[in-house]
């Protein structure tokens, strides 16, 4: 790997110590370090802190460091550009991330010796009035700031699975069910097993369970007649937009999957242990 794409947490306190780390351990590794926009702007007048101007274009993979939102942001950018994402974490938990801050040093020197290998994440495409979203983790439809439950009526390939009167309705990938959908009281599910997941958000009836669908199957969501109003409808929790009674929102598997780098073999299963410890202290 010759060059990288960096994206950061915007709001990240010591921002200026963190670029300077991580671009020095960058460069000694011998990659070149680009940067979004707004990140290269702020960093123009560091001396120490040598960045390249232009787009994701120009490199081999993108760099996210900070926590999931960050990671979600990112993965939009390297999703438009085709390359694989690497996250480093910073944030609380960091599900997604395959780098912890203290791995920084060694994951860069894998990364150009080509120690690392690239696997692919399911990813979901929302349509709705022609216009198209692409998602890692989740669709997720909620009552924004209404006071009220809503209803959204879900069908799987024309074949209705259920009219959930609740706080909202999550549809998710198995990289997004240790996300919004795990605190819903959805399942954690493997990464290598494709599907999709519909968890309701605190549905006002003990008979709605999360459902789990094939992932070639077609998820449309509408709203129910008797709680017409208009519902927010969020994509990996970065855009949202509003589903309004008239419209059916379609949500299927996304041609174009995620490209997620590993440096280091990773038990799904003893990280997403160690990572919910971390989360209950």
């Amino acid at each position: 790997m010759k060059s990288i794409f960096l994206i950061i947490h915007h709001r990240k306190q010591n921002l200026e110590e963190v670029a300077r780390l991580l671009v020095h351990a960058l460069l000694n590794a011998g990659i070149r370090v680009y940067a979004e926009p707004w990140l290269h702007k702020r960093l123009e007048n560091c001396p120490d802190i040598q960045l390249l101007p232009g787009d994701a274009s120009f490199c081999d993979a993108v760099l996210s460091v900070g926590g999931d939102g960050t990671f979600l942001r990112a993965n939009a950018t390297a999703v438009q550009y085709g390359l694989p994402i690497l996250g480093v974490n910073l944030g609380t938990v960091g599900f997604l991330a395959e780098v912890e801050w203290e791995q920084l040093e060694a994951a860069c020197a894998q990364l150009k010796r080509g120690e690392y290998i690239i696997r692919e994440r399911m990813m979901l495409e929302a349509q709705l009035d022609g216009k198209v979203w692409l998602a890692l983790n989740d669709v997720v439809l909620s009552r924004g700031g209404y006071s009220r439950l809503i209803g959204v009526n879900a069908s799987i390939d024309g074949e209705t699975v259920g009219r959930y009167i609740a706080d909202g309705l999550i549809v998710s990938t198995p990289t997004g069910s240790t996300g919004y959908s795990l605190s819903a009281g959805g399942p954690i599910v493997h990464p290598a097993v494709e599907c999709i997941l519909l968890t309701p958000i605190c549905a006002h009836s003990l008979q709605h369970r999360p459902v789990v669908a094939a992932p070639e199957q077609c998820i449309t969501l509408s709203l129910d007649d008797t709680h017409a109003q208009s519902v927010q409808c969020s994509i990996d929790g970065q855009g949202s937009f509003v589903l309004t009674p008239d419209k059916e929102l379609v949500v299927t598997r996304a041609a174009q999957p995620a490209l997620f780098i590993e440096t280091k073999p990773r038990s799904f299963f003893t990280t997403i242990r160690c990572k919910l410890a971390e989360w209950t202290r």
